[in-house]
């Protein structure tokens, strides 16, 4: 039986990258034949100090023990392994693991979901900054066989260092992400957004905009807020919900209009539009920035809104809030979007057929 093999930062049902770039296709995989090993460098023990303002020393401990837990993974890898590598194999700088996996097996893929050659640090691990390099993702794309880009800006970075890169984006299970009508005893329009608590700071760059519109609509907005941390906007209507794998679709059902604000940076550029995609293959109303892909994901006006400044913010926003039937129509179009070219069924195929090129390599599939 062939094996992937997956090297990733965090465990199983962690990560929103991981859980929708990889971990919802591994029952296909098995189906198919493949054999599934996923080797993640994180538990929730150390997730817990990892990610924590100061305790340096025991941030120093979780580095060992990860660094020999990573080593014995490796020291696992068969010649005839497909190896995916999710961002990087470890977290500080120089690529010592990724060339040792690039020397035991013969078929190795790079991928990744976001401009991670620009400095981007958690707020517990400012001081730590000095200990990243993320000028080494061109040298780990230049180690793969193949590479996998979630978009077509990350995409082109990579093209500078490898020919072989492909554009699979980040997708959505439709099967579980499904369309469907909130239903709620009153008349008030919610509008959602979901995402960790190392995004919210977008989300509360945006909060002068969204007092603007509860102050033009009044009492019939809500903001359904879903997320690990909550969000503290005196004086907004907020509505915070902890998020949870096992119910964010649920919890995102209720809403009505989804948003996604985004600055216009380098790094927003990089970004993939899940929280559109998320919201758009539930059917409903959407909008995001227009900001990298968000342009490519929504015809604005035929399935989403794109906002460039505060003004367009607020008057699409509250245009939306006022027309439910512009709400269910562009919710339907977004549906049929994911649908036809953003979700996991529409996906699935292509890996196995760039998994199995590998295992068959042609002249245009040797690594340069």
């Amino acid at each position: 039986m062939p094996r992937l093999f997956y090297i990733v930062p965090h465990r199983l049902d962690r990560s929103p990258s991981q859980r929708y770039r990889l971990e919802q296709f591994f029952p296909w995989f098995r189906q198919n034949g493949w054999e599934v090993v996923y080797a993640n460098l994180l538990d929730e023990r150390d997730d817990r100090v990892f990610y924590a303002p100061g305790r340096l020393l025991g941030k120093l401990r979780i580095l060992m023990i990860a660094f020999f837990r990573r080593l014995k993974q490796v020291r696992s890898i068969r010649p005839d392994d497909v190896v995916i590598i999710h961002r990087e194999a470890f977290m500080t700088r120089g690529i010592f693991f990724e060339r040792a996996i690039r020397k035991r097996t013969r078929h190795l893929i790079f991928d990744f979901d976001d401009a991670i050659w620009r400095m981007d640090v958690s707020e517990g691990n400012r001081r730590l900054r000095w200990m990243k390099d993320p000028a080494k993702t061109g040298a780990i794309i230049a180690l793969a066989d193949r590479v996998i880009a979630g978009n077509e800006y990350l995409a082109e970075y990579a093209r500078s260092f490898n020919r072989s890169v492909e554009v699979i984006p980040t997708t959505i299970d439709t099967e579980r992400y499904t369309a469907f009508q909130p239903l709620r005893s009153d008349e008030r329009v919610v509008i959602g957004w979901t995402g960790s608590h190392t995004s919210m700071a977008y989300l509360e760059q945006a909060l002068p905009l969204l007092y603007r519109v509860q102050a033009s609509l009044g009492g019939r907005v809500v903001f359904r807020i879903i997320s690990d941390r909550a969000l503290v906007a005196p004086g907004l209507s907020v509505e915070n919900i902890r998020w949870n794998s096992a119910t964010e679709a649920e919890d995102l059902a209720a809403i009505d209009i989804g948003i996604m604000p985004l600055p216009d940076t380098e790094w927003s550029r990089g970004k993939c539009g899940f929280k559109g995609l998320q919201y758009m293959g539930m059917g409903k109303a959407v909008v995001l920035a227009n900001v990298g892909v968000n342009s490519v994901i929504v015809q604005h006006g035929h399935n989403g809104m794109l906002a460039s400044n505060d003004e367009e913010w607020v008057q699409h926003l509250c245009n939306l809030a006022k027309d439910a039937e512009l709400r269910d129509r562009l919710g339907a179009n977004a549906r049929r979007t994911v649908l036809d070219q953003w979700s996991m069924l529409a996906w699935r195929q292509r890996y196995l057929d760039l998994f199995h090129q590998l295992l068959q390599p042609t002249p245009s599939d040797v690594r340069p």
